[in-house]
């Protein structure tokens, strides 16, 4: 080699060992950066779609691969107690609506993550509702006619919910007690499978999120019959709302959001909440979002973490008054 070339070669290791520096990474590191999206349910629900719509946009903006990595599982527990773990090098987030940061802590004693301490807000994307849904098979046709259907028959049936002590098994006992039945929450893992037994007809009636129905809604394979909060939904605007069927107590509407460990560089997180808010303008992803029942809007990670702590102020008094007890 000759004196020239060597020179040459050795000012852009140089320069490539630089530039890494800066960046906090090593060449090797640099050249393959991905960035993980946790997301604590199985791939075919909701949640998981909605990852995968964000990681593809947003590898654009970011430059580099970022992949889906489900941690399913305990409602979102084992994916909220892996990013607490990860690096905080703000290549590790967690995608996750209320369930997991806002409830998990309010009724389980260890859950194993304080969302105040173990992570920081990244960014919010959108808020969605909860929903009553109706299987197939089972005749009725509106959520009157359903509360009818179960009175007529005993007052007593179950109510398929994607996860146990989760905001869809409170709102299961709360319409319970509102309206004389004997209704039992029937926990699954995900909606994934609680999905797959509606379709089925194994269960008659489902709480879940919107994100979760609505496709087999429009697609006639089950009936959305009651949407949470006091405002119909775009997507689904002849579905009355929980208030319009006199369900009490579920004003507050969950959200959906992006966390990252604890200790990551402010840097790193401006850097990503930039791309979300970024990725969330455009409108075939927006398009996408609202399809599947969310109300886009961006918070930054200060109002994100308001909006959390606010949340889970709420549902601490729902979950006292339902007489839970954290297991």
């Amino acid at each position: 080699m000759s004196l020239l070339r060597r020179s040459v070669l050795i000012r852009s290791l140089q320069a490539a060992l630089a530039l890494s520096a800066v960046a906090g990474l090593t060449p090797v590191q640099a050249q393959n950066t991905t960035t993980r999206i946790l997301v604590g349910f199985p791939a075919g629900g909701g949640t998981d779609a909605i990852a995968r719509i964000l990681a593809e946009r947003l590898q654009a903006e970011l430059g580099h691969s970022v992949v889906v990595e489900n941690k399913a599982g305990a409602g979102g527990q084992i994916a909220a107690q892996a990013l607490k773990a990860a690096q905080p090098d703000g290549h590790t987030l967690f995608l996750s609506h209320d369930h997991s940061v806002s409830i998990l802590p309010l009724t389980m004693k260890n859950p194993g993550f304080d969302p105040g301490k173990d992570f920081v807000p990244v960014a919010g994307f959108a808020t969605f509702v909860n929903a009553v849904a109706l299987s197939g098979g089972t005749p009725a046709k509106d959520f009157k006619g359903w509360v009818d259907s179960v009175k007529a028959a005993g007052g007593k049936a179950s109510v398929g919910i994607p996860a146990p002590a989760s905001t869809p098994q409170f709102a299961v006992q709360v319409i319970g007690k509102q309206f004389g039945l004997d209704l039992v929450a029937a926990p699954y893992r995900g909606s994934a499978p609680m999905m797959g037994d509606m379709l089925g007809n194994q269960i008659p009636a489902g709480v879940g999120s919107v994100p979760d129905f609505i496709e087999n809604h429009k697609a006639g394979k089950l009936r959305v019959v009651a949407v949470m909060g006091t405002q119909r939904q775009a997507a689904l605007p002849d579905v009355p709302t929980f208030t319009e069927v006199g369900i009490k107590g579920f004003e507050e509407v969950p959200y959906y959001g992006l966390f990252a460990p604890a200790g990551t560089p402010r840097a790193a997180l401006d850097k990503l909440g930039a791309a979300v808010q970024k990725v969330i303008a455009q409108t075939d992803v927006k398009d996408k979002l609202n399809t599947m029942g969310l109300t886009v809007g961006y918070m930054s990670g200060a109002e994100l973490g308001k909006r959390e702590v606010a949340y889970r102020e709420v549902w601490a008094k729902i979950i006292k008054d339902s007489g839970y007890q954290p297991q």
